[in-house]
């Protein structure tokens, strides 16, 4: 055989039978078949095996396998982001002339879909009431075909009652996806509410480290997971299998970090809560916190991010002064990382609500708590004067 081509079989030249405690690292775009009848192209590889790289590869299997095994769910797919799963959940359940109802404090890029490429398919787009509760029966149309939950919401972090939701929403053949993110898919169980889809953004809990972008779709029945195969297939949403990697790493730690994020993040937001310049802290653990007795009833715990709101008469100028004082929490979006995070909403508005750009939200990360107090009473102190 002639040396080119020996350099280019692709039969293992080493002894296969290694085995450790991580998932290899597979890449490939092209999978080899025994024979030309088993030649296919499927999406349900779990169940009629590999059939091309663009549906995963087995370290994008194994992270969905995981994902599914954590929520409860039929089936996983994993996606190149959070905003791919809102646009996958979209796709797979709305066509032109549907109706669809998400909440008022919806991650933005949801809602920026909705006004941009739902509406431009046809698909109208309704906000609601985050507090709504069984209430949403009322806004259900004939041709509503999804109902999204975020729970706590976006920056305002409203705990909807989703159970109630999902009721009112069944009764009238809708389905119900759900942003699963702030739970990190373990402190609530989507499934055992009724969700239909929960997603996540893998970017944040689960990659916990700042450093990969996925997200995930995860189906509670065959009918969910029927629906969104074939839309996951023709958008072609492949993912690195090297940031699979990086998120197989995150869920072997993810317990552990929640748990010390949970007891930091309380205790910086009862110190805010404290504090003679904030008017409120709404985080879901506190009874400050809009739906907080619900969160009691259906949360297991509570994560890194909440926000609070400055009083009256602390201008948004002498706000931006604040943030831009401190020396620890950097000032950056997303959240759910190791470093600790803090942004403003100058122009956040709810209906019957404008916050004039006192409103900030917290990522609280590994740092020591007692830092990041410190931090805070030195930037509303000196930053703020």
């Amino acid at each position: 055989m002639d040396w080119r081509t020996k350099l280019l079989d692709p039969k293992p030249q080493a002894r296969q039978d290694y085995t450790s405690l991580v998932t290899p690292v597979y890449r490939g775009s092209t999978v080899v078949f025994d024979d030309q009848a088993t030649v296919t192209d499927d999406w349900r590889q779990t169940e009629n095996g590999y059939s091309y790289g663009l549906y995963g590869t087995p370290t994008a299997l194994e992270l969905a396998s995981r994902i599914a095994g954590i929520e409860g769910a039929r089936e996983t797919f994993i996606v190149p982001g959070g905003q791919a799963a809102i646009a996958l959940i979209y796709l797979s359940y709305c066509q032109a002339g549907s109706h669809a109802l998400v909440p008022y404090p919806a991650y933005g890029p949801n809602k920026a879909m909705a006004e941009g490429l739902m509406h431009g398919l046809n698909v109208e787009v309704e906000p609601y009431d985050p507090l709504i509760g069984a209430g949403i029966s009322d806004l259900i149309r004939d041709n509503t075909a999804l109902i999204w939950c975020e729970s706590p919401g976006s920056v305002t972090m409203e705990v909807q009652d989703v159970p109630g939701i999902v009721k009112a929403a069944h009764a009238k053949g809708v389905a119900v996806a759900l942003d699963n993110t702030y739970a990190a898919g373990v402190m609530f169980d989507a499934f055992a509410h009724g969700v239909d889809v929960s997603m996540q953004a893998l970017t944040k809990y689960v990659g916990g480290h700042s450093d990969l972008l996925l997200g995930s779709v995860s189906a509670r029945d065959e009918a969910a997971y029927a629906k969104l195969g074939p839309i996951y297939q023709q958008l072609g949403l492949a993912v690195s299998p090297d940031d699979c990697s990086l998120a197989l790493r995150g869920l072997q730690t993810l317990a552990i970090r929640l748990d010390v994020l949970e007891k930091a993040t309380l205790q910086v937001a009862n110190w805010l809560e404290g504090h003679s310049a904030v008017e409120t802290v709404l985080h879901p653990a506190l009874p400050s916190c809009p739906g907080h007795t619900i969160w009691k009833r259906d949360f297991t715990g509570s994560t890194s991010v909440f926000s609070f709101v400055f009083k009256d008469n602390i201008s948004a100028a002498t706000v931006i002064k604040f943030i831009n004082a401190l020396r620890i929490f950097r000032i950056g979006m997303s959240w759910g990382g190791v470093n600790s995070l803090a942004v403003v909403y100058p122009s956040l508005e709810r209906p019957n609500h404008d916050f004039e750009g006192r409103i900030v939200r917290l990522n609280i990360g590994l740092e020591a708590p007692n830092d990041l107090i410190a931090d805070l009473d030195q930037a509303m102190t000196s930053g703020m004067s």
